[in-house]
């Protein structure tokens, strides 16, 4: 189903009120999905979040796709059990092999439910998909049911920014066919790239171990998880990616972003540009304090209550 570009030009206005989310989440893969995954959930006041996905990853912490999105889901599980959110009809599992070159919709939960979810809503009232990791759950939804195409925001971090001298990114080279498929699909999209943009948002051991490893279970779960990241922690500071979908949708002054035509993902995953394409938005820049901040305070208010 086609949308026309007025549509998705209104989709893509900074959201105001509460919103509808998902989550699509390779959280097993690193230490940043673990951060937006908690502070999505710890703002109530913004989200709704109706569902969670496991995506696929691969790489040295797995042995296939399949394997890092059930890594993925079980970590879903850890960091739930930590906030006392019971995962039962929350957490689905994702697709187990990439959409690929041949851009063929694969079947899981994550998919179906996504897909539900999206034609329960409506053009006043979207579901916000918020993809962190290869886009083949919703690639594979896309490729299901164009018919959702008017319903939906993806807000995805991928790729890295698009002055950068290529765009060999994990989330985007795991998947080149699904990212094609998002690129060319025309659904509304905003574009949070990672090196040049989501790169800017670091954070150090002391300041972890101040502001996030003394608030409860959750907070000593995040702090190891970074804190286990690199064993040399001198002069060291880590990019925690993932936080700015979710801080872009929070506040968008906090991720200021401009519509462009929507760059062509090449094959040898590099942007290309044609002017005559549909509209994106996309993130030029991040503020790193005020997410960081909003993360901070939320989780020791969480710990402070159920201390």
């Amino acid at each position: 189903m086609a949308i026309t570009e007025t549509a998705r030009l209104r989709l893509l206005e900074p959201p105001v009120g509460k919103l509808r989310v998902v989550l699509d989440t390779d959280t097993y893969n690193e230490i940043d999905d673990q951060f937006a995954l908690v502070q999505m959930l710890l703002s109530k006041e913004r989200f709704d979040v109706e569902a969670i996905y496991a995506a696929p990853f691969f790489n040295e912490r797995s042995d296939s796709p399949g394997h890092g999105m059930e890594l993925s889901y079980q970590e879903i599980l850890r960091l739930l059990e930590r906030l006392n959110v019971s995962p039962d009809g929350l957490v689905h599992r994702g697709v187990t092999d990439y959409v690929g070159p041949r851009k063929e919709a694969r079947e899981a939960p994550a998919v179906d439910d996504m897909i539900a979810r999206a034609r329960a809503g409506s053009p006043d009232k979207p579901l916000y998909v918020v993809a962190i990791g290869a886009v083949s759950n919703v690639a594979s939804a896309l490729l299901k049911a164009p018919d959702i195409m008017d319903r939906v925001v993806v807000v995805w971090l991928g790729g890295h920014a698009l002055e950068w001298p290529h765009t060999i990114e994990f989330n985007l080279k795991q998947d080149v066919g699904g990212a094609q498929v998002l690129f060319d699909s025309g659904v509304p999209l905003v574009l949070v790239p990672c090196k040049g943009v989501t790169s800017h948002l670091h954070s150090t051991v002391p300041e972890i171990e101040r502001y996030v490893e003394p608030h409860g279970s959750i907070g000593a779960f995040l702090a190891m998880r970074f804190k286990d990241h690199a064993s040399d922690h001198l002069g060291w500071s880590k990019e925690i990616w993932d936080m700015v979908p979710v801080g872009w949708l929070l506040n968008p002054v906090w991720a200021p972003s401009v519509i462009i035509p929507a760059p062509i993902v090449t094959e040898q995953m590099t942007w290309s540009t044609d002017r005559r394409r549909h509209a994106i938005r996309y993130v030029t820049y991040v503020d790193r304090n005020p997410i960081l901040r909003d993360f901070f305070l939320k989780l020791k208010a969480f710990a402070a209550q159920n201390a």
